[in-house]
């Protein structure tokens, strides 16, 4: 499958992707308590996870109300 067949599907999911990372950076370092780990931990695990996935645990696993 060339590239360009599948590109109008790649552009918006990576766009959602970093949206998706900026977000979850800025709410990390603007607070300073978490459900489990730490703040070292939770930048680690949204930069180095997998594309959507570790913004999306640290969603889940970690923010605070």
């Amino acid at each position: 499958m060339p590239l360009r067949d599948i590109l109008p599907f790649l552009i918006p999911l990576a766009v959602a992707e970093f949206i998706l990372l900026a977000i979850s950076l800025r709410h990390i370092l603007t607070h300073k308590s978490y459900k489990r780990g730490t703040r070292g931990l939770w930048i680690a695990v949204v930069i180095i996870g997998m594309q959507f996935i570790g913004p999306i645990l640290y969603f889940l696993l970690g923010k605070e109300d």
